[in-house]
């Protein structure tokens, strides 16, 4: 009799689920200085895809060196391009992220990394969630930049 409630339970949670809208909403109601960073909520409800990208950074497809060394802009655009492209890859567009993790080598760079993102983010669009982590090494010699991000898009 458990089985048979277990599975009643799991069609109407599933039934549920498909009655739900995709819905997702980007906040910054905290702090002033976030507004023009990313936004510090995301919330996405309703059936959805879930995309997770590994850190995307500057390593070449074939060899894994890092590319553009010593040049952290083309570094980061190298990065933010392998994410366009996988992301598009799996029925998503940067407006999709809903989560980044940054990593650079040098938070002087924080500028530059913004100048760099703003290539992909057309201005007034709502930014994702963002932990941005200066560390001392990065998964190749000679990177610079990393981002790791997730997007969510409605299940299809």
């Amino acid at each position: 009799m458990s089985k048979a409630i277990a599975i009643a339970v799991a069609l109407l949670m599933s039934n549920l689920a498909s009655a739900q809208e995709f819905k997702k909403e980007q906040y910054n109601k905290y702090s002033e200085f976030a507004k023009a960073g990313f936004s510090e909520v995301v919330t996405v409800t309703g059936p959805m895809k879930l995309i997770f990208l590994s850190g995307m950074g500057s390593e070449d497809g074939v060899t894994g060196d890092a590319q553009h060394l010593g040049n952290f802009y083309e570094q980061c655009r190298m990065a933010w391009q392998k994410v366009v492209k996988l992301l598009g890859e799996n029925g998503a567009t940067v407006k999709d992220i809903v989560k980044s993790v940054v990593y650079v080598t040098d938070i002087r760079m924080t500028p530059e990394m913004r100048k760099c993102r703003a290539e992909f983010f057309p201005p007034g669009m709502p930014l994702p969630v963002q932990t941005l982590l200066n560390v001392s090494q990065l998964a190749r010699p000679g990177m610079l930049f990393e981002v790791d991000v997730i997007a969510a898009v409605p299940a299809k």
